[in-house]
């Protein structure tokens, strides 16, 4: 498979997977939706449907289960997520995923965290410790744009290619933007308007 860094230079179609927790109840260990979006650069392709916990610990090993047992993950160049945790801190450990996928992965922001909000929202988990290693190891936070986003798998400048060339409308990347939208629309009915 190519190298993202080969992909842009030569100008070619991009596939991308985006994940997106749709609405969830607030209970910790209920059950949290996810959204799987993959596109060709901006065009939708298809997608997956899984499911996590509440503030579990398993958005990683669902998100490469997901993303694996689907007949998307041969031609899937990257993978993006809805920041670092889903299902409220459900954390996805970046680089255990990019390792797991052998995928570069990215994980956008649409405001800068607040990270010692975070931390201290953590504390209340009798594993606190894992979590904030988690956090943590997925490293730098850049700005892009409107954007923050942390990556692994490959370089800051190439993520911010990546990110540029998979937005069509709005601020965010389309598999995020539809991610979001549709994990909206099976839940509730409809769409949410932020996407």
């Amino acid at each position: 498979m190519r190298s993202l860094e080969d992909l842009l230079r030569l100008n070619k179609i991009v596939r991308a997977v985006g994940f997106d927790d749709a609405p969830f109840q607030k209970e910790r260990g209920s059950p949290v939706n996810l959204s799987g979006i993959v596109c060709a650069n901006t065009r939708f392709e298809g997608m997956l449907w899984g499911e996590a916990t509440k503030d579990g610990l398993d958005a990683t090993q669902i998100l490469t289960k997901m993303l694996i047992n689907s007949k998307f993950y041969p031609q899937t160049h990257v993978v993006l997520t809805d920041g670092i945790a889903i299902g409220g801190f459900n954390l996805i450990n970046l680089t255990l995923l990019s390792k797991s996928l052998q995928r570069p992965c990215i994980a956008i922001m649409r405001k800068l965290p607040d990270l010692e909000r975070i931390d201290k929202a953590l504390q209340v988990f009798s594993d606190y410790q894992l979590r904030k290693k988690i956090l943590q190891e997925a490293g730098k936070i850049y700005t892009h744009d409107k954007l923050y986003f942390q990556v692994a798998g490959c370089s800051s400048m190439t993520a911010a290619k990546i990110i540029d060339k998979l937005i069509d409308r709005g601020n965010v990347p389309e598999v995020l933007r539809l991610a979001h939208l549709i994990g909206a629309a099976v839940k509730t009915g409809q769409s949410s308007s932020r996407a």
